[in-house]
């Protein structure tokens, strides 16, 4: 898939405010600081079409990105460390839950794990809320940059271990760089091939 546009749509604080459009949907998360805009702006060809900062937690709402006119990306707030009040975490935490269980346009999400870090708690928690939740999802492991090819492959086993403790299928695993642009196309061919599957 070429990405010939894309563009910021809109920022909604609630669920009920997202676009109303049928465009199908595919959601960036993960936990703060993993290197979420960065990835976005990887893959869609722009360098500040997603906000980047070194402070964590600095999405707080959920951003709509139309891409080539046809269907959404959503840059959504990450979960865990970020530097705000109490309450406000609880309202953009909720927005996340409400943003997967209301969202009949979601196609699928990609989890981002930075690839440096043994499997978390935490994200594998929310890993299996999702399957709970009955939500398709794929894991973007980032910042593949910052290790060797023979640790990248180690780590990816060991988290495959991690995970076959708890499920016979394992989700879809992508490898990515966005200092590289490494894992753009496998992961667009992928939407592309979702896409295209949901048209016929």
């Amino acid at each position: 898939m070429q990405i010939k546009s894309a563009k910021f749509y809109l920022s909604s604080h609630k669920v009920k405010d997202c676009p109303k459009s049928i465009l199908p949907e595919y959601a960036f998360i993960g936990r703060s600081n993993v290197g979420k805009s960065s990835l976005i702006n990887m893959i869609t060809n722009q360098r500040k079409l997603a906000k980047t900062s070194s402070t964590p937690g600095k999405t707080q709402l959920i951003n709509h990105f139309l891409i080539n006119g046809s269907w959404f990306l959503v840059d959504l707030p990450g979960y865990g460390y970020a530097k705000t009040s109490k309450s406000n975490k609880k309202k953009f935490q909720k927005s996340i839950t409400d943003y997967f269980n209301q969202r009949n346009q979601l196609v699928s999400a990609f989890i981002l794990v930075d690839i440096r870090h043994a499997a978390l708690e935490i994200d594998l928690d929310f890993m299996i809320w999702l399957v709970t939740n009955n939500i398709s999802f794929s894991i973007i492991f980032t910042k593949a940059d910052k290790l060797t090819e023979k640790e990248i492959e180690n780590k990816i086993k060991d988290y495959k271990q991690k995970l076959e403790k708890d499920w016979e299928i394992l989700p879809k695993i992508f490898i990515s760089s966005s200092k590289k642009h490494l894992g753009k196309e496998a992961v667009l061919s992928y939407i592309q091939e979702i896409n295209t599957s949901i048209i016929q």
